[in-house]
């Protein structure tokens, strides 16, 4: 149940268009449905400005399928979730034919109402390699569902550091920068240094032994010498997009 929705309801109600006890039935499940498994946050886009989101990692098939098939049949006009495999996708692609699969981000994705845009100016999603797509493609899509205007800059890391400079104009007229960075993590702190606006960098689990699996680029970010630098989770695209949209809404 979105505000739109929300106050949609209400107005039809208002008119006379909307009986009340039906309106009530609609609300009824307001602010959570309880399922076998799970407690679907009916509430979560009224209070936040986005719906709950499915976190694949870690359920079954049969638990995910009950919770995306609640979600689209119910209350939830667009849907995602994340860390989905392709065999997850496989088990659930019957459940809506518009519902797409994104085999580099893990997500799934149905967008059957164009999203209120968020907010004003951008969000700039740079990448340091092409093996840190995959969490920046869970970034992006988690961003377009949520309204947010993206520009995408990949393949700039510091090892060729002069790639960045074509896109000094890119990252300086975005509200919001998205960098993410696996190896040593570096390219956080030299973006920050370029621009006023907040950047939010997200380490990734790419690197060599002494990466330590995303913690040496953690590690990086968080000990970054330039201001304005936020950090979210190893491999956390989703959690990155999520605070971009909260900053432009702001």
């Amino acid at each position: 149940m979105s505000p739109s929705r929300l106050a949609e309801l209400l107005e039809a109600v208002r008119r006379g268009e909307l009986p009340v006890p039906e309106a009530l039935d609609r609300l009824r499940d307001l602010p959570y449905s309880e399922l076998r498994e799970a407690k679907i946050d009916n509430h979560r886009e009224l209070r936040q400005g986005y719906p709950e989101v499915v976190f694949c990692q870690g359920k079954t098939k049969e638990q995910v399928r009950e919770i995306l098939g609640y979600m689209i049949r119910e209350r939830t006009h667009n849907v995602l979730a994340t860390r989905a495999e392709a065999d997850l996708f496989a088990a659930v692609s019957d459940l809506h034919p518009e519902l797409r699969y994104n085999p580099l981000g893990r997500t799934l994705v149905l967008a059957r109402e164009p999203p209120t845009a968020v907010g004003e100016g951008t969000l700039a999603l740079i990448t340091a390699g092409t093996a840190d797509r995959p969490v920046a493609e869970e970034a992006l899509e988690t961003a377009r569902l949520f309204g947010i205007r993206v520009e995408r800059i990949d393949d700039v890391g510091v090892a060729g550091l002069h790639r960045l400079v074509a896109y000094l104009p890119v990252l300086r007229r975005a509200r919001v920068l998205i960098v993410v960075a696996g190896m040593e993590g570096a390219l956080a702190s030299v973006v920050a240094g370029l621009v006023s606006s907040p950047v939010i960098a997200v380490p990734t689990s790419v690197g060599y032994g002494a990466s330590f699996g995303g913690l040496a680029a953690l590690l990086t970010m968080l000990n970054s010498c330039a201001g304005g630098v936020g950090v979210v989770n190893i491999d956390n695209g989703y959690g990155a997009a999520c605070l971009a949209g909260a900053i432009l809404r702001a």
